[in-house]
């Protein structure tokens, strides 16, 4: 029997078909572009092979194209049937994670990993923001994806796709430096990995490296296809080091460029968080002209997520209305998401609806109300997914709201703890804007 770019078998009598199924798998995980051609080459080559009608499902349905992905995993699970249990695994889990089976879908991949640790595109269901672990609505999601990774060390030796997962896990619970190591380990090994690289980007964020972040982005961008998954992201992520040392101008030309629904290449749920969160930072710190572009975003929303449901997407349609002035758009969506929350059918929790208010109190000029429904999510803040640069979005709301109602102590707090544990250049901004209080005696 064959076996695959990890040392796993593979059922398929022709060795052409496998060498483009593990080109198309290797660019699926580093997150680089041309995944369909590869794939729908190997099938070409070999109707029959299953475990690339699976990989095809895997990237359909990264791209949000549900029907074509569920009709793949339909036609690998048929395949799959009389194969061997290695085969017959990898395909069930992909097949439960394109039909929207979370829960189960994680189980099989814990499963799966237990007996085949080294099956990287099923490990892959399970890691990264938006992954089946961030998605499950459990406040140590990051905390679980590091134990997951940790315990499977052993199988992977010093893999540069493995080993960029395992330093971002680092970096998303509290040790960037010792993450950051390793994620340089794992570009060294695989230099063109997006998801090492997005890392790394990750990494000098918390370490509050905005110089040193922008350097090594603009010099990866260079070579990145535009087509690529992770090319409105990455820009996204650069646009907010622009901001953070005083270009705004410029990250509003990239936003134009390479962020903005008109112009990302992304799929529709990760366009709408990177534009949404960028704009509404802008209007936070006071960054580009007014109006915002809010439209389009708002838009975007509409058209992708019409009904509530997928948490992060509803809370950046919530931010998109909120910021185009629908008061009537954000009510709804919070009404919707509290039936869902009293049905028992959002993972997340009552958390969701709540940030959405506060995004819409904050957009009225409530600004105390803001702050006090910001203070009462706070510590189920982690469930909604994403990672903490995605999420400090709404702590950044929070102390907008806490200076803007007046209450600059406790927005003083906030910001003082957070640049004890790293600079930021917005933060000390901010810090300069709040009046000391009075002496004592004075």
């Amino acid at each position: 029997m064959r076996e695959d770019a990890f040392f796993l078998p593979v059922t398929t009598g022709a060795a052409d078909a496998l060498a483009r199924y593990d080109r198309g798998v290797a660019r699926l995980l580093t997150a680089n572009a041309g995944v369909e051609a590869l794939l729908d080459e190997a099938i070409a080559l070999d109707p029959g092979f299953a475990l690339a009608h699976a990989a095809r499902a895997r990237q359909l349905q990264l791209y949000a194209r549900a029907a074509e992905a569920r009709e793949a995993a339909e036609r690998a699970r048929a395949l799959a049937a009389p194969l061997p249990q290695r085969e017959r695994g990898h395909v069930e889990a992909i097949w439960l994670a394109v039909h929207g089976q979370g829960a189960r879908a994680l189980d099989a991949v814990r499963a799966h990993m237990a007996a085949f640790p080294r099956d990287a595109l099923v490990l892959s269901l399970a890691l990264g923001v938006y992954g089946l672990i961030a998605f499950s609505g459990r406040r140590e999601h990051h905390e679980e994806q590091r134990a997951l990774l940790e315990s499977l060390v052993p199988h992977w030796l010093d893999d540069g796709w493995f080993y960029g997962y395992l330093g971002w896990s680092l970096v998303e619970t509290g040790d960037p430096k010792g993450g950051a190591e390793l994620i340089d380990r794992a570009l060294g090994r695989k230099p063109r990995n997006a998801h090492a690289a997005h890392a790394r980007t990750h990494a000098y964020v918390e370490l509050g490296q905005a110089a040193a972040g922008f350097a090594f982005l603009s010099d990866w961008l260079v070579s990145y296809d535009r087509a690529a998954i992770l090319h409105t992201h990455l820009n996204w992520h650069q646009a907010l080091f622009e901001i953070d040392l005083g270009r705004a101008d410029a990250a509003l030309a990239r936003y134009a460029e390479a962020i903005g629904p008109a112009q990302a290449t992304s799929p529709p749920m990760p366009t709408l968080a990177d534009s949404a969160s960028f704009l509404w930072r802008c209007g936070l710190y006071g960054a580009g002209p007014r109006p915002l572009p809010w439209d389009e975003v708002a838009a975007l929303a509409a058209r992708a997520f019409p009904k509530p449901g997928f948490a992060f997407a509803d809370l950046h349609a919530a931010m998109a209305a909120a910021g185009a002035g629908d008061r009537a758009g954000v009510a709804r969506r919070v009404g919707e998401l509290e039936a869902l929350v009293a049905d028992g059918k959002l993972p997340q929790g009552a958390v969701v609806p709540l940030l959405c208010r506060a995004l819409g109190a904050y957009a009225d000029g409530d600004f105390g109300e803001a702050a006090r429904l910001l203070g009462d999510a706070s510590g189920d803040m982690a469930r909604i997914a994403g990672s903490h640069a995605q999420r400090e979005v709404f702590e950044d709301t929070l102390i907008a709201s806490l200076m803007r109602a007046g209450q600059g102590a406790r927005a003083r707090e906030i910001l003082d703890r957070r640049l004890a544990r790293r600079p930021r250049a917005q933060d000390r901004r901010w810090l300069k804007a709040i009046p000391l209080p009075p002496q004592a005696g004075g």
